[in-house]
């Protein structure tokens, strides 16, 4: 990292932390994912799956993480696995949590059906095991990252072209300009 290159971080929770570690290492901009279980406070504090985004916001926005986020998991269903797949962007300060919020009033804006992705502080983390760290990337042809997580890379790669490191979505891009 150069001189005067500020590493912002977030972090998320919504689904199984494999897929969502994997859409977020396939970004432009991002510079680590770190897998694991997130605690907030209050009726929160329990622990659920979820990942801190290290990034360059010169590279990606904090609005565009936050969309990629909201549209690549079950962020308008409030369903049985909520508890362990908690829909919330979590936040390290008040500025974020203000940004946060906005950019999600806005993209609430743009659907007619209720995000249930909440803001909440966050408050503590615990890493995956290293063997499940990287899941996708190190195992891209296993039945689970077939089925669950390359859904959500061609999402990307159709949506969101200019933000995804194509090379690294090599192996989808059949159909894709890379």
């Amino acid at each position: 990292m150069s001189r005067g290159v500020k590493l912002c971080k977030i972090a998320v929770g919504g689904g199984c932390h494999w897929c969502t570690e994997a859409v977020f290492l396939a970004l432009k901009g991002v510079e680590r994912v770190e897998q694991g279980w997130i605690s907030s406070s209050g009726v929160d504090e329990s622990f659920s799956e979820g990942v801190i985004i290290h990034y360059f916001p010169e590279k990606i926005s904090l609005k565009g993480l936050i969309q990629i986020h909201v549209e690549t998991h079950a962020s308008q269903s409030d369903h049985s696995m909520r508890k362990t797949y908690r829909s919330a962007v979590y936040y390290f300060d008040e500025f974020q949590k203000e940004e946060i919020q906005q950019v999600l009033e806005q993209l609430q804006n743009g659907t007619d059906r209720p995000l249930i992705t909440r803001v909440l502080p966050y408050r503590d983390f615990k890493p995956s095991h290293d063997e499940i760290v990287n899941y996708y990337f190190k195992n891209p042809a296993k039945p689970f990252c077939r089925t669950y997580i390359d859904p959500k890379m061609r999402y990307i790669l159709d949506g969101f072209p200019d933000l995804v490191d194509q090379v690294k979505l090599g192996h989808l891009t059949t159909n894709h300009e890379v």
